[in-house]
């Protein structure tokens, strides 16, 4: 049986890099492959049939040649465009930091349909809306859920009993809560109030209909997001670039 040479597949661009004069290399997630990492001939050029059909966080509908090392895209057609993205500096950070945490959580060419998805959702909704800093929070907790790094919010990670409605101890390297009995002497655990720890749960188990219009004290919102970042940079074991840049912007917008 001769060897299929071409695909014909949806694909969000995450990551892309100049190569030669005109061409790019892409990193492309799809539903049914994964990861892949691809090159664009030509598609600098103005001429070009591709040229703004491949832009980062498109969603597009590409026919993959299979290379040597790479595959080759021939045809490319924007699904959605995400436009909001490229035309707000903000929005496009947070999408930055949903495609970071894919990209560092996910290895190459290992379909995950569920993982398109949820990116793909992710980004229309960073495109309208304003709540984005528990939209972020929202997606790391589903993003973790689905690649099998859920943290354990419902009971102690020490004596499996149910967490009670009180402030809590929370545990990176361990994987979650720890009771105040069983976390207080702990080396690396660190205190989680009530509040921030019910809202975990809530954004855990709801979608996002359920908790887009969910209003976050400022003080909560800092302590969730200090809480993620420490447990997704212990996982990872580096720090999100993405991150630090978002941090900068925050900084420009008070100025």
């Amino acid at each position: 049986m001769a060897r299929i040479r071409t695909i014909r597949t949806e694909t969000i661009v995450l990551r892309h890099h100049i190569f030669g004069e005109a061409d790019r290399i892409l990193t492309l997630l799809t539903p049914d492959k994964g990861k892949l990492r691809a090159i664009a001939k030509g598609v600098r050029k103005p001429a070009s049939r591709k040229t703004g059909h491949l832009d980062l966080f498109m969603r597009s509908d590409v026919l993959l040649t299979i290379g040597r090392n790479l595959y080759v895209i021939t045809q490319a057609q924007t699904i959605d465009a995400y436009r909001e993205l490229r035309e707000d500096l903000v929005r496009s950070t947070y999408a930055s930091c949903c495609v970071e945490l894919l990209d560092r959580f996910t290895p190459d060419e290992e379909a995950n349909e569920v993982l398109y998805k949820l990116l793909a959702e992710m980004l229309s909704y960073v495109s309208f809306s304003d709540n984005l800093s528990l939209l972020l929070r929202y997606y790391e907790l589903k993003l973790l859920d689905t690649v099998g790094f859920r943290p354990e919010l419902e009971f102690c990670l020490n004596n499996k009993e149910p967490i009670k409605a009180e402030d809590q101890y929370f545990d990176a390297i361990a994987g979650g809560v720890l009771c105040p009995k069983c976390g207080v002497n702990k080396k690396n655990s660190r205190k989680i109030s009530v509040d921030a720890l019910k809202i975990m749960r809530f954004l855990q188990r709801s979608d996002f209909e359920k908790v887009k219009n969910l209003y976050l004290r400022p003080k909560i919102a800092t302590e969730l997001e200090n809480i993620h970042l420490n447990y997704l940079t212990v996982q990872l074991e580096r720090q999100l670039k993405s991150v630090s840049f978002l941090e900068k912007v925050r900084l420009m917008g008070n100025n």
